[in-house]
């Protein structure tokens, strides 16, 4: 086809339970393209000679190839061409801002002027992984030979993961060493089974398994085993922590019965799976009649969706910016009001009110206006006077972001910090202050995004590859801008 006719090509939607059915069920809300629609789709990509995707992709996918291939009817040949560059395919096109990444600056986005008509990539690449998974064993690449070089990674999120599967792929001895009984971080503990099945993520790590990633799990280095002992038994050391540690809006009444941290309420849901108590999990979590989430993000999306399918009669999202300031896909905005969510735009908590037994009942709200635009131009909310009212609620979720995880600068000092907790690096290679130690993710960005996280993994892994087999470690940056300046 010719690249005006690629250009008429309309969108390929992808399939979606209703509304009104999927608010009372846990599967996934989308229901993903048949082959016949992936191939379609493909179709509109024009195979740019510069890939403008590739270059907005964190971990620097080959798009146009994988897409290519998914047009071919290569749908083998697709997926081995992803796992190149990215080894959680599955995830990623489930949970990751394509619209603010590879599909906001597409091509064909750009000729008509609208990203939302940029090529669907995240959905297809969402469709090779379930396919791949759906049709057979999954491929495994060539074994290499053992380096006899030992790696320790802290914690199994999207960072951790990306490290792992890189560097077993050179040969080097890998162990995960996860908190929680299940790898995966926010994966499987933060982000709902409609929007991502756990057996997913358990897949993509059973595939790690495979390639002879060690995970060892219930294993809380700073605890279990103190960092310095990691350090000092493994060649290179990576700290993929995360940012699980809550921020609370510290006005009367937070400590309130019934008011829930989003870390708290959907740990307890997915992890713990505290929709099934008490049939077949021993973990409650209140459902209450009124729920209001505090935020505009993704993560509070989640908990007010999750709150419907727990059963509350009103779900009600209360953000004190404007709803084009929300930071949430438009996706799982417009999800959230399709399902029957309520949004209470420019409004802010004040006070939380409770009964006589410390049970929340009440919360004082505050209406706000935007002010005038500050020195980058974004417009800040301001309280308006005497405008406080009160509504009857019985649950709070607070999801108005988290900080990094503390136990580890806590409990090996040697690791410089900011202010903030932030574990501190050289942003090209993931180095931290102690040698052999590296870090990103979370840890280092604050909340972020997963294929963020899994950007610093695959530089933090590039890195340690280099230093695992040179010792390089005060020129390692230097080392790493020729390699790189060669192969280009």
């Amino acid at each position: 086809m010719k690249t005006k006719e690629r250009l008429q090509l309309p969108p390929i939607d992808m399939p979606e339970q209703d509304p009104k059915v999927r608010v009372k069920n846990l599967n996934e809300v989308p229901t993903g393209y048949t082959p016949e629609m992936a191939m379609a789709e493909a179709k509109r990509c024009i195979q740019c000679k510069r890939p403008f995707c590739t270059e907005g992709c964190p971990v620097g996918i080959d798009i146009p190839a994988f897409i290519q291939l998914i047009e071919d009817g290569d749908f083998k040949g697709a997926i081995r061409k992803m796992k190149e560059t990215n080894l959680l395919p599955a995830i990623c096109g489930r949970v990751c801002p394509q619209e603010e990444q590879c599909q906001l600056v597409c091509t064909v986005g750009k000729s008509k002027k609208d990203p939302a008509l940029s090529v669907n990539i995240g959905r297809l690449e969402r469709f090779i992984a379930d396919y791949e998974r759906e049709h057979g064993e999954v491929e495994l690449p060539p074994k290499p030979e053992p380096t006899g070089k030992k790696v320790a990674i802290v914690g199994g999120g999207p960072a951790g993961l990306t490290v792992a599967g890189d560097l077993i792929k050179h040969g080097h001895e890998v162990t995960v060493y996860e908190a929680f009984h299940k790898a995966g971080g926010v994966l499987i503990y933060g982000i709902p089974e409609f929007r991502l099945p756990k057996a997913i993520v358990q897949k993509e790590v059973d595939y790690l398994e495979k390639l002879g990633v060690v995970f060892k799990y219930n294993y809380v280095v700073g605890k279990t085993t103190p960092m310095k002992v990691l350090v000092e038994e493994n060649d290179a050391v990576f700290v993929g922590t995360g940012a699980g540690l809550p921020r609370f809006m510290r006005v009367e009444g937070e400590n309130l019965l019934g008011v829930y941290s989003a870390n708290e309420y959907l740990t307890r849901a997915n992890l713990m799976k505290a929709y099934s108590f008490p049939e077949a999990s021993d973990t409650p979590l209140m459902k209450g009649k009124t729920v209001v989430t505090v935020g505009g993000g993704n993560v509070a999306m989640d908990c007010a969706r999750t709150a419907l399918r727990m059963g509350a009669k009103r779900s009600l999202i209360v953000y004190r910016r404007a709803e084009e300031q929300m930071p949430a896909r438009l996706e799982e905005i417009h999800h959230a009001k399709q399902e029957g969510v309520e949004f209470r735009i420019l409004q802010n908590p004040t006070k939380l009110i409770g009964d006589d037994k410390g049970w929340l009942k009440q919360v004082e709200l505050l209406k706000m206006e935007l002010g005038e635009p500050d020195s980058s131009g974004r417009r800040s909310p301001v309280p308006i006077k005497d405008s406080e009212f009160i509504e009857d609620i019985d649950v709070m979720i607070v999801a108005i972001g988290n900080s990094p995880n503390p136990l580890i600068p806590a409990t090996f000092k040697e690791l410089e910090c900011t202010n903030w907790g932030g574990i501190i690096i050289n942003e090209s290679t993931g180095q931290t202050s102690v040698r052999g130690v590296f870090a990103g993710g979370d840890i280092v960005l604050g909340a972020a995004t997963v294929i963020l996280a899994m950007g610093h993994g695959r530089q933090a892994a590039e890195a340690m590859n280099m230093y695992l087999n040179s010792g390089r470690w005060s020129d390692l940056d230097e080392a790493l801008s020729q390699e790189r300046a060669d192969v280009r």
